[in-house]
């Protein structure tokens, strides 16, 4: 975890990500990069005439301001971060941020289903959900101390899934987290005890996890049985896999990633499968 992104709207839930992005930093040594997005009016992005450079500087003025004034929280006294300002979509800023600054981890803010106030509207934390390479930590609420001791990976146990399972353990081990595996037993893919078992145990076989627990949980449907286990063992994070700009994988039928990011009231990481 060498290098953290952190996209920001300047909003009180993108500091909040910025805060927890801090504490990472310190506790690993990381370099913290923080990109933001502008979005300018349609009539500066597709317009050559040269009579709109002057608005379009104003946008960045602006900007540079905005990075000026964060600079003097108090919680980024005494941290050095690395600040950008992007031009395109927010999800084309931070792939293209990720690829050239090798970024680890992106740490972003979102207050649930309506998005970040100005940067994250509509289906844009999404995309960046789906379509993102690079694991992605979206932090609801002010946290003072980040720190995990339990996270609960949820999965189908599917040959495919074993890429983001092996990336999430990393990321516990990194964190020093207790892991716990999920299959959440629904209706509609019922499975037995010892079927669900048997099927975890394979799944985890020659991995070389440490310190983790399999768990099957029963509920209507995936959604509900994530977010009631965790509630259950009190754990801090919830962890998924996506399938990047394919979506999520079958298990999760195409939605719940988005939908946990929304309506999850703790912090949920996703991994590219």
């Amino acid at each position: 975890m060498k290098r953290i992104l952190v996209p920001t709207d300047f909003s009180e839930q993108a500091e909040n990500a910025l805060k927890v992005a801090i504490q990472l930093s310190k506790k690993h040594n990381s370099e913290i990069y923080v990109l933001h997005s502008m979005e300018m009016p349609l009539h500066l992005t597709s317009s050559n005439d040269s009579g709109s450079l002057p608005e379009s500087l104003f946008f960045i003025k602006l900007a540079e301001k905005r990075f000026s004034d964060l600079r003097e929280k108090e919680y980024l006294k005494g941290i050095t971060t690395n600040e950008a300002i992007g031009h395109n979509e927010i999800y084309e800023d931070i792939e293209e941020a990720c690829a050239k600054n090798d970024i680890d981890l992106i740490v972003m803010g979102s207050n649930g289903a309506s998005g970040f106030k100005e940067m994250f509207v509509g289906s844009n934390t999404e995309k960046v959900v789906r379509t993102s390479k690079t694991p992605v930590l979206v932090i609801k609420n002010y946290h003072a101390d980040f720190n995990i001791t339990d996270f609960v990976f949820a999965t189908d146990f599917s040959k495919e899934g074993l890429g983001a399972m092996d990336k999430a353990q990393k990321f516990a081990r990194k964190v020093e987290a207790k892991m716990h595996l999920l299959f959440v037993n629904t209706p509609a893919n019922f499975k037995t005890s010892a079927q669900a078992t048997i099927m975890m145990q394979d799944f985890v076989k020659g991995m070389g996890v440490e310190n983790y627990t399999i768990n099957i949980y029963n509920d209507t449907s995936v959604e509900k049985g994530i977010l009631n286990f965790a509630k259950q063992i009190n754990a801090q994070l919830i962890g998924m896999g996506t399938h990047g700009r394919k979506g999520i994988s079958h298990f999760f039928n195409g939605s719940i990633s988005e939908d946990m990011v929304n309506h999850a009231n703790m912090p949920v990481i996703t991994f590219k499968i």
